[in-house]
């Protein structure tokens, strides 16, 4: 999994928090099982399921920070790749600030889109004056690129 430095941080930050949560569900399932009855004890299933979720997140994260391949710099000045912010124009959006980043930080909102999205991926390699058609899910977008930023 690809990802910018940014991203990793993020990760294990999130990691972090999610290690932190895992004590106080632990601590919300011993004062259920204080509460006596557990079959009928709707505290002890919240907290239950509540780990579940947690762990199933924590597994995901380790998962990530171990697999991630960290881009910091662009290689190539000039040509986009991950972590390369791009201005581009479109014929249906006008001017936009676009940055190419891993899958697990891609955020449409702020223009982060994913490497392996049918845009980013079609933007990969690309250089200034370049342009680009691409088939989107329900329609075809063509953009220029009128900078590349590393």
């Amino acid at each position: 999994m690809y990802t910018t430095e940014e991203g990793f941080e993020k990760l294990k930050n999130e990691l972090k928090q999610t290690e932190k949560k895992r004590q106080e569900i632990a601590k919300r399932i011993q004062a259920a099982k204080e509460m006596g009855d557990l079959s009928e004890n709707a505290e002890y299933s919240e907290a239950k399921e509540a780990q579940t979720i947690n762990e199933s997140r924590i597994l995901e994260l380790e998962e990530q920070i171990r697999e991630a391949v960290i881009v910091s710099e662009a290689k190539i000045k000039g040509v986009t790749q991950i972590g390369s912010t791009l201005k581009v124009k479109s014929e249906l959006g006008g001017e936009k600030i676009l940055k190419i980043v891993g899958s697990n930080e891609s955020d449409p909102e702020k223009g982060w889109i994913s490497n392996e999205s049918p845009l980013g991926a079609a933007f990969l390699g690309k250089k200034k004056g370049d342009e680009i058609t691409v088939q989107l899910p329900n329609k075809t977008a063509c953009y220029k690129i009128l900078e590349v930023k590393d």
